[in-house]
C-alpha cells in the first residue's frame, strides 16, 4: 500500500504549484525526459505515441483538403534568409547558425531551420512557371530549431516537432480561403479529437507572424487560466513572392506574383492535453488521441482461469477496433490502478474470479472514476459507447471551465483587477493602436490573444485609453 501511495504522492498538487504539477506529470507518466543537450528533450515512447496519433489524424485531415507531403533541407543559407526583411528580423534572435562543415569554415554560414518559408520560396521559384502549375498545396513533417532562453517540456524547447504547410495560389482570394480553411481544420481537430475548445480569430499586427499580411490563430485556455496559442495559419499575400521573384504566366499571358500561405501545429499540443485535462493523479487522455484506450487488469490473476479470461476479453476488445492492453505484471492491483490513472488511459476493466463466475466485469472511467458493471459478452460494445461518452464529456468540461474563466472588462480599473485576481481570458474593447497594446502588456500584464471572428460591442471606447473602440479582443496571460 505504501508503494501505491508513493506513486501518486510523487505528483505535486496542481492547486499548490501548477508548474511543478505539470513537470511531475510529464516525468511520472514518462512522456519525455531532459537531456545533456540544454533546452532539448527526449520524447519517450508514451509521449511519441501521442504525437503519432496527432500526426496521423492531422495528416488525414490535411489530405482530405488536397495537401501533399514533401520534405525540404534543414539548412538555410544566410543569403536566402535575408531576402525577406521582416521575416529575418522576426527570427534573428532565435536562429542557430552552422559555421563549419567538418573542419573547414563555410563560405556562407547556414541556419538550422526555425521555419521553412524561405526554402519553399526558393523551391517555388523554379517549380512554378504557369497558372497551370497552381495551386501548390504542400506540407512537411519535420523538426525546427529556435534558440529559446527559457524552456519547458513540450511547451517550449529549442528543437521541437511540427508540421508546416506552405501553399502558393494564383489569386489573393484563393490564398485567404486556404488560410481560413486550415485554421478551421486545426479548430475542428482540437475540439473533435483533443477535446480542447478553442477561440478562433486574427492576431494583432504586433503579434502576427514575421512577414505575414495576416495571422489567424486558435487560442485555448489551460486549467491554470493561462492561454496557449494552439495553431496558426498565415496569409503572406504576395510579399514573399516579390522578394523571391516567384512569378507565373497567367491565362492572360501576363507575368504575376503568386500569393502564399503557411500554417503549423507542434508538439506543444501534448502540453495542452496535459494542462487542459490532467488532474492530481496524472494524465487524463481523450479517448480519440489515447495510444491505449483500455487497460484490462486481472484481479487475483494467479487463480486458475483469470488470466485466460482476461486474454479473451482483451482479444474481443481489440477485434472490435479498440486500442487495448492487458497488465499481467506481478504488481498489486492497486499499483496497476494507480499506474493506469497516471498514464491517463481512458478506461480500465477489472476482472477477478468473482466477476468471471458472475459473467461480468467492472469498467472504471479515468475522467470521473465512475464504476460500471457490464456483462462480459457486452464489453466491446459498452466500452466503445463509454469511450464516446468520455470524449464528449471531456470537451464539455473543458468548455465549461473556459467559459467560467472568461471575463468582460469595460473600464481600465476592471481590466486591471481581473488580470490581477482572476486567471483566464479577458474580453475587452480596443482602439487598434500599437502603443495602447504595448502599454496594456506593460501595465496590466496581459497580451492580446486574438481578435475573434465573432465580434460583440461591449462598449464604444477602448478599455485602456478611452479612444473610440475598433475591436473586441481576447486578452490573457499566456505560455
Amino acid at each position: 500500500m505504501a508503494k501505491e501511495k508513493k506513486l501518486v504522492e510523487a505528483i505535486t498538487s496542481m492547486e499548490d504549484d501548477f508548474a511543478q504539477w505539470y513537470t511531475d506529470v510529464v516525468k511520472k507518466a514518462e512522456l519525455c525526459d531532459y537531456t545533456s543537450v540544454k533546452g532539448c528533450m527526449v520524447i519517450k515512447p508514451a509521449g511519441y505515441a501521442i504525437w503519432e496519433n496527432i500526426q496521423h489524424e492531422l495528416d488525414r485531415r490535411f489530405k482530405e483538403t488536397g495537401v501533399e507531403n514533401v520534405y525540404l533541407p534543414m539548412f538555410i543559407p544566410e543569403s536566402l534568409l535575408q531576402k525577406e526583411k521582416d521575416h529575418v528580423e522576426g527570427f534573428a534572435p532565435e536562429v542557430a547558425w552552422v559555421t563549419h562543415g567538418g573542419l573547414e569554415p563555410l563560405q556562407e554560414r547556414m541556419c538550422v531551420r526555425p521555419t521553412s518559408e524561405t526554402l519553399f520560396c526558393d523551391f517555388y521559384q523554379n517549380e512554378i512557371q504557369s497558372y497551370r502549375d497552381l495551386p501548390k498545396v504542400y506540407n512537411q513533417w519535420c523538426s525546427v530549431v529556435r534558440w529559446e532562453k527559457t524552456t519547458r517540456p513540450f511547451l517550449r524547447s529549442r528543437e521541437f516537432l511540427w508540421q508546416e504547410g506552405h501553399t502558393a495560389h494564383a489569386t489573393a482570394e484563393e490564398a485567404e480561403e486556404r488560410t481560413i480553411q486550415m485554421l478551421n481544420v486545426y479548430a475542428d481537430f482540437c475540439e473533435e479529437v483533443l477535446a480542447i475548445p478553442v477561440i478562433k480569430g486574427r492576431k494583432t499586427d504586433k503579434e502576427k507572424f514575421a512577414g505575414a499580411e495576416a495571422t489567424y490563430t486558435i487560442e485555448s485556455l489551460m486549467h491554470d487560466g493561462k492561454a496557449l496559442q494552439s495553431g496558426t495559419s498565415h496569409n503572406f499575400g504576395d510579399g514573399f513572392a516579390k522578394a523571391f521573384g516567384i512569378q507565373f504566366a497567367d491565362k492572360d499571358n501576363k507575368l504575376k506574383h503568386v500569393y502564399q500561405t503557411s500554417w503549423g501545429m507542434t508538439t506543444r499540443m501534448i502540453g495542452a492535453i496535459i494542462m487542459v485535462h490532467g488532474d492530481n493523479s496524472g494524465l487524463v487522455l481523450p479517448p480519440r488521441i489515447a495510444p491505449v484506450q483500455v487497460m484490462v487488469i486481472p484481479i487475483r490473476q494467479q487463480q486458475e482461469g483469470v488470466l485466460a479470461k482476461a486474454e479473451e476479453v482483451k482479444a474481443a476488445l481489440a477485434a472490435s477496433g479498440l486500442r487495448v492492453k492487458l497488465d499481467d505484471s506481478e504488481k498489486s492491483p492497486g499499483w496497476k490502478f494507480s499506474e493506469q490513472e497516471m498514464r491517463g488511459i481512458p478506461v480500465r476493466i477489472e476482472l477477478g474470479p468473482k466477476d468471471i463466475e458472475a459473467g461480468q466485469a467492472v469498467i472504471v472511467r479515468r475522467d470521473t472514476r465512475e464504476k460500471i458493471t457490464v456483462a462480459i459478452e457486452e464489453l466491446p460494445a459498452k466500452t466503445a459507447e463509454l469511450l464516446d461518452i468520455i470524449q464528449h464529456d471531456m470537451l464539455e468540461r473543458a468548455r465549461t471551465h473556459r467559459d467560467a474563466h472568461t471575463y468582460d472588462a469595460v473600464t481600465k480599473d476592471e481590466f486591471k483587477q481581473i488580470a490581477d485576481e482572476k486567471p483566464g481570458f479577458i474580453r475587452a474593447m480596443w482602439c487598434g493602436c500599437r502603443e495602447c497594446e504595448d502599454a496594456i502588456k506593460e501595465e496590466i500584464g496581459v497580451t492580446s490573444r486574438c481578435i475573434p471572428f465573432v465580434q460583440e460591442q461591449l462598449s464604444d471606447t477602448c478599455v485602456y485609453c478611452g479612444k473610440p473602440a475598433k475591436s473586441l479582443v481576447y486578452w490573457g496571460k499566456a505560455y
